[in-house]
């Protein structure tokens, strides 16, 4: 029999990561964490991690630079990073997005 429970995760209750983003509902292969009013500065270094990343931009923009690109990111727009891929995120103005990661961001250390 599989897993039939359903998980609900009050945003105002959710843990937060040490780079500031909050986590939202999870399962076994995919989780959903959210980055809350980011503001602008420098160019981020570049990072590559151990999932794939998918994202929605709510508000603000953004460039997101990999592999030789940078693509902007604003309000409605959505994108992907492949599991590994080097990246980096430049915020150029207060920016919230929501980004589900496969395996989930949080486990194993990940995130760190």
């Amino acid at each position: 029999m599989s897993n039939t429970s359903v998980t609900k995760v009050q945003s105002k209750d959710s843990p937060h990561g040490s780079m500031g983003q909050k986590y939202l509902a999870a399962g076994t292969d995919l989780a959903m964490r959210l980055w809350e009013c980011k503001k602008p500065g420098d160019l981020g270094a570049m990072t590559s991690r151990d999932y794939e990343t998918v994202g929605y931009v709510i508000s603000g923009r953004a460039e997101l630079h990999t592999g030789g690109q940078m693509v902007r990111l604003e309000p409605g727009d959505s994108w992907s990073v492949p599991k590994g891929a080097e990246h980096a995120y430049r915020i150029l103005e207060t920016f919230t997005a929501v980004e589900p990661t496969s395996p989930p961001a949080f486990a194993h250390g990940r995130d760190e």
